[in-house]
């Protein structure tokens, strides 16, 4: 019985330790180093909110200012619910974003980034203590260290095409070009360079 118990305990000790530590990240400083991991940096303001049901939730921003990356004014940021640490996103709020591109159109979101949201009280921001940096300190570090870029202008027809597959008439033309080329490429060959 006294092993038992002595069981029982190790097995909870060992889940607590490991529930405590569950959301722990890295500590990082911001710097220029810190920031040459991202592709992206941006301050932007959370317009919509898509649920996850069973995939990775979307979060829409209005770009407010661009310091590393190219970006249109709107851009989606992928976010996964499953994780218990998530970063939680709702309409209005102000975020500062590190992340990398998921596919041309949208980014990824770590919850280990350096990513943060902007708290009025700064008695209550515990990313200025986390981080050791306020987010007005960190949005002057950014704009004097990386500056401001320019916003891509909306191109939504390029970036809605890009990624279609072919359909069957044109798969079918791209194929039968293709051995046309290998053809005369062959016969040109063996003419010039028996």
């Amino acid at each position: 019985m006294q092993a038992f118990i002595k069981y029982s305990f190790t097995i909870l000790f060992l889940f607590l330790l490991k529930t405590s530590f569950a959301c722990q990240c890295p500590l990082t400083q911001l710097s220029k180093s810190e920031c040459k991991k991202y592709e992206l940096i941006f301050r932007g303001k959370v317009i919509s909110v898509a649920p996850c049901d069973n995939k990775p939730g979307v979060a829409l921003f209005e770009v407010q200012d661009l310091y590393k990356g190219n970006l249109p004014k709107q851009f989606q940021i992928l976010f996964n619910c499953d994780e218990p640490c998530a970063s939680k996103f709702n309409v209005g709020e102000e975020w500062i974003i590190y992340t990398r591109f998921k596919q041309i159109n949208n980014g990824l979101i770590d919850w280990c980034s350096r990513s943060r949201r902007f708290i009025k009280n700064e008695k209550e921001d515990f990313y200025a203590v986390t981080y050791g940096n306020t987010y007005d300190q960190e949005i002057k570090f950014l704009q004097d260290s990386l500056g401001l870029h320019r916003l891509m202008k909306a191109q939504t027809n390029n970036l809605q095409h890009r990624n279609l597959l072919p359909t069957p008439t044109e798969t079918i033309i791209i194929l039968l070009s293709s051995i046309l080329v290998i053809f005369l490429f062959y016969f040109l060959f063996n003419k010039f360079f028996k």
